[in-house]
């Protein structure tokens, strides 16, 4: 692929660069090498890194080399094209859009002269694709693709807000794992953990998933982060159909 880029990071990791622009088109291009790298494992490979529009390996350069390793990589993207990834999933998040949970949702609806329901409806009422993870473990960044809202950041950045805050900005919105730092607007929180240490597995979501935002009450809320806390909560997943 000629618009691919090579940047080594280091002494030990190769950022492979695909378009310079946010798209799905592009981010499942980086899927697909992933995939490919994984499916096919290279000596030396430790762990590979998505992002909205690059990946980083991570190598042992005892075992491999950087020229060597750039050659396999652009072996495995000479067949991109022709690889099949695996079914897409969506993953239900139960959101709670009332009081101390939604600080921001009645500024939210002011700046886009709409009422509090509509808001929700906006936010509610669409598919979030899963562009990648960062910032902190498991954080995922998603965005929807019609109604964007039309703020940004706000002026001034909270130091703590906590975990479990849905923040949005335009069409993207994200779910905060844990207690930190963050300039975007709070429209609701959920009860479920994006992040969950005990689990062998601890990311609840990954890139190239779905995610559909449910609305719940208070009390649905509480309860459900109290199977939550007792480690007996089950998401619901099912296979994506676009």
């Amino acid at each position: 692929m000629d618009d691919v880029r090579f940047r080594p990071c280091g002494d030990r990791a190769i950022t492979v660069e695909f378009e310079n622009e946010i798209s799905i088109a592009v981010n499942k291009k980086v899927r697909a090498l992933q995939c490919a790298l994984e499916t096919e494992e290279i000596p030396g490979v430790i762990e590979t890194v998505p992002t909205y529009r690059s990946l980083l390996i991570q190598y042992k350069p005892a075992v491999i080399r950087y020229a060597p390793l750039v050659e396999k990589v652009k072996e495995k993207l000479s067949d991109l094209s022709a690889l099949t990834l695996p079914p897409a999933m969506i993953t239900e998040i139960p959101v709670c859009y009332e009081g101390e949970y939604a600080q921001d949702l009645d500024e939210i609806a002011s700046i886009e002269k709409k009422s509090r329901d509509e808001i929700i409806r906006i936010h509610s009422g669409s598919d979030y694709f899963v562009y990648m993870l960062g910032f902190a473990p498991g954080h995922p960044y998603t965005a929807r693709f019609e109604n964007p809202f039309s703020f940004k950041r706000r002026k001034s950045p909270r130091e703590r807000i906590p975990g479990g805050s849905i923040v949005v900005q335009l069409q993207l919105s994200d779910i905060i794992p844990f207690d930190q730092p963050c300039g975007w607007n709070i429209i609701g929180t959920t009860p479920v953990l994006a992040c969950d240490f005990r689990k062998k597995n601890p990311f609840c979501l990954h890139s190239g998933e779905w995610i559909r935002h449910i609305p719940i009450t208070a009390a649905e809320f509480r309860s459900i982060r109290g199977k939550v806390e007792a480690g007996n909560y089950t998401f619901t997943r099912r296979e994506y159909k676009g």
